[in-house]
């Protein structure tokens, strides 16, 4: 049996990929049972290598009709809408994403310059107090009280728009 096996092998493998798309080692081992139960049914009429393609060929249209390939079929169906449906979540999240920087940035470009300059400094440029500071010229205390300043008008801008509840 084992040499049955290794001078055909190659030949089921091939047709059972070219039927199937990929390696499917349970056809393969049914097709050696198969051709080993029939073997007295085989008749030196024609090559056994165009036999036993025969018998592997038959034996992937009975697996394409079976329900253990439908059941498959249809759990990978159901993962690949799942994968379908994150993707799109993932795609709507960033598009979410996007539209709330666009309305972040609105609003802080919609504050007063004095406190502009501090939100951008410290928020988008992430200085220190201290730098920001010596930047603008002006004492901590002015920074940290603009700053202060700059995120309640955030806050009260940004709560309704965002449609967040603190």
């Amino acid at each position: 049996m084992n040499d049955f096996i290794t001078e055909n092998k190659k030949y089921v493998k091939a047709v059972i990929r070219k039927m199937t798309g990929s390696d499917n080692e349970d056809l393969e081992q049914e097709v050696y049972i198969k051709t080993w139960q029939n073997m007295d049914k085989y008749q030196d009429k024609g090559k056994f290598k165009q036999w036993i393609c025969t018998i592997t060929a038959n034996l992937c249209r009975d697996y394409f009709r079976s329900k253990s390939y439908k059941s498959q079929k249809s759990e990978i169906s159901s993962e690949l809408a799942l994968q379908n449906a994150s993707v799109k979540s993932e795609h709507e999240e960033r598009i979410e994403r996007k539209r709330r920087q666009k309305i972040v940035l609105k609003a802080v470009d919609n504050l007063p310059k004095i406190y502009r300059e501090v939100i951008v400094l410290a928020e988008f440029e992430d200085l220190k107090l201290d730098e920001i500071a010596s930047k603008l010229k002006i004492p901590q205390g002015t920074v940290k009280s603009r700053l202060h300043k700059a995120k309640e008008l955030l806050k009260e801008t940004l709560t309704p728009l965002l449609g967040e509840n603190s």
